[in-house]
């Protein structure tokens, strides 16, 4: 690894890739345990895959936004590293596949060359920070959110508030009131809006707080109509540190912040927020609204051409192209099957696109491609390019625009294939439902499991992988799931569970609820008025005969795009993260956050050095409390716990309480003074603590 040590202008990123060549080395010798070294390998990118032995590996575009160099450089590595494939996911990141551990380092530090991160694409953290591929051309649009977004990543990027959470957290910069980053499914929505106070524009968002989607899907809360711009990041920081101590951290299927609201009440987690603000890093933060530039439109001179289709070429000028609010210019959408694309075809795309696009690629949240700045006379040439590229396909954001997640391909907790699922429906709805290509209001969604990463849960047909019994043996199944979908200006609907089917029988219940659609709503009805007039029972009876399992077939017994009877196979799933129950690499990690809180106040940067400190105090105690076998689940009820059952007997002494010592933190503001006193006070509860147990321990022995 020496070759790339010199080579990284960002001093911070090449320590952390060095870091982690170490600890890979040192996790293979055995002296790293595995749900340890599984935490730290996710808050940098890689994933374990379904497959053993190998890894998958996310790369962070924040907001989706990818240059010509940069998508080359992903295609390059993929090439070298990995399957030769690129996978755009709903999360607007690329995925790579069949990476080897060994690999990670110098796959991430060739990366870093070209400004491209792994750091925190997985994990307990702040993940990728999306927005309205549109934002910046959106004709709708009050203002560009993509500064916002940028900013947002950069301020959480390695910030210890964020950096060991119970459970990831998502955000979202809609472009308009149409709601294109679905703000109301994610921790915090965000959709723009503008006032005007004395005769000025002032910005602000409208901010959606606690949505989700998985296997429990809760809309988002309302909580401001209007929140400064120069206030997001500050609210967001407040409402994190909240997160970070009251949240779960044992169950992760509870661990989600939309529980912790669920569980305390949206007024008390308001509350505790309001508390909070005394003691963030920034009361304010601005936004440099001009750090994403608009890119600058290509001035090359393009000859006449004529489509080679003429009529696909109307069809699809009509459903994959639109004008951009900057005269003379139109957005171009590429439909991406599955969202995943070959790297020898992305090479072959950026060469043809080049001369007719402007350098700035954005991922779509249905695994698409968006581009920019495209003149009138490039269109034919663009389309003839995607035609000879088989990526030609309208249809963009329609019925005949599956998405889906990888599945069974890739994934641990993958049930079935859904990728195989998409591209069958895809296909039918192309040959039989063509009038389906225009229609927008209309979206089918596939997850290989409940999680939703398919965003089942916000279709209007959504399925999910799921199995039944017939016969002694599983059938490969899908669960139905109807009327989800987008309202607007942060209202959604979540889809309701109808009915579960064999796979195979998928292409049915899109024929049959498709066709009563088109034969029993009103003119003005769109699905969502259609599916309410008619009830969820409805359409229960209309596809009970589906699931009907004494007319199995035995090719029903098989899951699309394969050959062998279903079994299922469901591993351990790590995009949550996982929890360290271990006395001793807590004692550990207490030490490090000891010593990252030094590093911090010698930098001058005194809130993160506090909450360093903060963390250090929390995880001594919790190592102390795994010795009495006490495994508290949320930060808030470890520092209880350590009062309980330490202070409370006279084995550690404070002045008050530990609970007071330790949640100095939300009273004071982060001064120099604070801190350093705090730091001193956490060192010491540490290596009291560590001497007390080495104690025991040498007396145990």
């Amino acid at each position: 690894m020496q070759s790339f040590r010199t080579e990284l202008e960002n001093p911070i990123v090449e320590q952390e890739i060095i870091e982690l060549e170490r600890k890979i080395r040192a996790y293979q010798e055995g002296s790293i345990p595995d749900e340890k070294f599984r935490s730290l390998r996710l808050a940098r990118g890689v994933y374990g895959q379904r497959q053993p032995g190998v890894q998958m590996v996310r790369i962070k575009l924040p907001f989706g936004k990818v240059t010509f160099k940069q998508l080359l450089k992903i295609a390059d590595i993929s090439d070298e590293y990995a399957s030769k494939n690129l996978h755009l996911t709903t999360r607007q990141d690329i995925q790579i596949h069949y990476v080897s551990l060994d690999k990670t380092p110098e796959l991430w530090a060739k990366l870093a060359e070209d400004d491209i991160t792994l750091r925190e694409a997985c994990g307990n953290t702040v993940r990728n920070v999306t927005a309205s591929p549109t934002a910046g051309i959106d004709p709708l649009e009050p203002f560009d959110v993509s500064p916002y977004a940028h900013k947002t990543f950069e301020y959480f990027l390695r910030n210890p508030v964020c950096a060991e959470m119970g459970r990831k957290i998502k955000i979202s910069f809609s472009s308009s009131d149409r709601d294109t980053a679905f703000s109301y499914i994610h921790d915090f929505g965000f959709i723009p809006k503008v006032k005007i106070v004395d005769g000025q524009e002032v910005r602000g968002f409208k901010v959606l707080l606690g949505g989700g989607l998985g296997s429990q899907p809760l809309l988002a809360h309302e909580i401001f109509d209007f929140l400064a711009e120069d206030q997001i990041i500050p609210y967001m920081e407040a409402t994190l540190r909240v997160f970070d101590r009251h949240g779960e951290r044992n169950n992760r299927n509870k661990a989600r912040f939309k529980y912790l609201v669920q569980k305390l009440g949206l007024e008390e987690v308001l509350h505790l927020i309001d508390e909070e603000k005394v003691a963030i890093k920034n009361k304010t933060v601005v936004i440099d609204r001009n750090k994403i530039q608009q890119p600058a439109a290509p001035t090359a001179a393009v000859s006449a051409v004529e489509p080679v289709d003429a009529k696909a070429y109307a069809i699809w000028r009509a459903t994959n192209v639109f004008e951009q609010k900057q005269k003379g210019y139109f957005g171009v959408y590429v439909k991406i099957l599955t969202g995943d694309i070959s790297t020898a075809k992305a090479r072959e795309l950026v060469a043809g696109i080049r001369e007719h696009i402007a350098d700035d690629i954005r991922i779509t949240q249905n695994q698409n491609l968006l581009f920019k700045y495209v003149r009138e006379e490039s269109l034919p040439h663009l389309f003839n390019l995607f035609t000879r590229l088989g990526v030609a396909n309208a249809g963009f954001d329609s019925t005949a625009d599956v998405t889906t997640c990888p599945g069974t391909d890739t994934c641990n907790l993958g049930i079935s294939n859904s990728t195989e699922m998409a591209r069958v429906i895809e296909r039918y709805i192309h040959e039989f439902y063509e009038d389906f290509v225009f229609e927008q209001d209309l979206k089918i969604k596939i997850s290989g499991c409940m999680n939703s990463c398919g965003q089942h849960g916000l279709a209007h047909i959504g399925f999910h992988g799921s199995s039944v019994k017939a016969e002694g043996k599983v059938v490969p199944a899908a669960q139905v799931m109807l009327g989800g979908g987008t309202i607007g200006d942060g209202k959604g609907r979540v889809a309701e569970r109808v009915i579960k089917v064999p796979t195979k029988r998928v292409l049915q219940v899109v024929d049959l609820i498709l066709n009563d659609y088109k034969r029993h709503k009103s003119v003005e009805e769109n699905f969502h008025a259609y599916y309410d007039r008619q009830g969820k029972d409805y359409f229960y009876r209309l596809l009970k005969p589906l699931s009907d399992l004494t007319t199995l077939s035995s090719d029903e017994f098989v899951d699309w795009g394969h050959e062998d009877t279903f079994a299922t196979a469901i591993g351990v799933g790590e995009c949550a993260g996982v929890v360290i129950d271990l006395v001793a690499t807590l004692l550990l990690e207490s030490e490090e956050k000891i010593e990252w809180a030094n590093k911090a106040f010698d930098n001058g940067q005194y809130a993160d050095a506090i909450y360093h400190a903060y963390s250090a105090f929390v995880w001594t105690a919790k190592a102390l409390l795994l010795d009495k076998g006490v495994n508290s689940s949320t930060q808030s009820a470890v520092i209880n716990e350590f009062d309980a059952r330490y202070v409370n007997e006279g084995l550690f002494a404070f002045p008050t309480s530990f609970s007071e010592r330790v949640l100095q933190i939300n009273k004071y503001e982060p001064s120099k003074e604070f801190a350093e006193v705090y730091l001193k006070q956490a060192t010491a509860f540490y290596y009291e603590a560590a001497e007390r147990r080495e104690a025991l321990r040498v007396v145990n022995s």
